[in-house]
């Protein structure tokens, strides 16, 4: 939520500067997408704890609940998880090279740098990835329904 904050701060500092002003920032377009896309990553693995996100199940809602649990093992544990511990390693290293090298945003006049970004990206694509592993799991335990929502009581017992 403070990144929301932020975000939006960010946002109607730079509208006011730039039109009442007249003194547009340097930093407002690097923040905003830095920003953004750290909250989008960072708030995808909640999202999928309690099923926030899209899901297109109108064959395998026909099956058997064992039957859509097993083939959401299937897809946690072998397709997705998979790619999305590659992709949390890739991220990792990219964000641990950042911050040795202090590698700055190369096509922006503030140059800021990169590091929390990248560091942010890698730390939302791990806790994703853990979550996928994690519902993987209650699937195979008969635990979860697929496309079912996760209420406020479910979550404090977790």
């Amino acid at each position: 939520m403070a990144m929301v904050v932020m975000l939006v701060s960010s946002i109607l500092y730079e509208v006011v500067s730039r039109y009442v002003f007249g003194a547009p920032t340097l930093w407002s377009f690097d923040i905003s997408y830095m920003l953004n896309g750290a909250l989008f990553l960072l708030a995808s693995g909640y999202s999928l704890k309690v099923e926030a996100h899209v899901r297109i199940d109108f064959l395998s809602a026909r099956l058997a609940l064992r039957y859509q649990q097993l083939i959401n093992l299937f897809f946690y544990f072998f397709m997705i998880g998979p790619s999305f511990f590659f992709l949390s390693y890739v991220a990792g290293e990219k964000a641990i090279s950042a911050w040795v090298t202090g590698e700055v945003e190369s096509v922006s006049p503030w140059s800021p740098l990169v590091w929390p970004f990248y560091g942010a990206i890698a730390i939302g694509l791990m806790v994703f990835t853990l979550q996928v592993y994690i519902d993987g799991i209650r699937y195979l335990q008969g635990d979860k329904t697929p496309g079912e929502s996760v209420t406020k009581d479910e979550m404090s017992h977790d």
